[in-house]
């Protein structure tokens, strides 16, 4: 039998039908689990994206640090890592919300949950390697923001 972890979701979202599991695997920003759930419920009803199962972890640096070096070869620690799948499982999401802390200490469930929809984006194929494309990113992070702001989707 499988032991689940205290905060741990993978409900399916009733509106998407995709499976979102949430695991939350640090203690430095409170994070309610089904405020995740209904932001990437948001987001995929936004994009029109299909897929049976997505997964979004909230580390600590030091896990963040340690994916930073073992897949992009650089030990500091980043707000957020994706790692795509395919077209049923869209893939994994690595949120450290201690950078949203450090960064946007007035409003880090703010700065989280944009963190988030950046991951989200990545998984649906967007790139911020080259000036057009995180120009074009940037863009839509900012409109995701914005509607969920409107909508009352934002991480708490």
């Amino acid at each position: 039998m499988e032991r689940r972890r205290k905060h741990q979701s993978d409900r399916s979202s009733q509106d998407t039908g995709c499976c979102i599991k949430v695991y939350n695997r640090q203690a430095n920003l409170p994070i309610k689990i089904s405020s995740v759930r209904k932001l990437v419920s948001f987001f995929l009803q936004e994009k029109k994206a299909d897929c049976k199962e997505v997964a979004i972890y909230f580390v600590g640096q030091k896990k963040i640090s340690q994916l930073h070096q073992d897949y992009f070869q650089d030990p500091t620690p980043t707000d957020c890592i994706t790692f795509p799948l395919d077209s049923d499982f869209l893939g994994e999401i690595f949120v450290c919300p201690q950078a949203a802390l450090d960064y946007n200490p007035e409003h880090p469930h703010q700065e989280t949950t944009l963190y988030v929809l950046h991951g989200l984006l990545h998984l649906l194929g967007y790139d911020d390697i080259d000036r057009k494309e995180r120009t074009r990113m940037r863009r839509e992070e900012k409109r995701l923001m914005a509607l969920a702001k409107k909508h009352r989707c934002l991480i708490n």
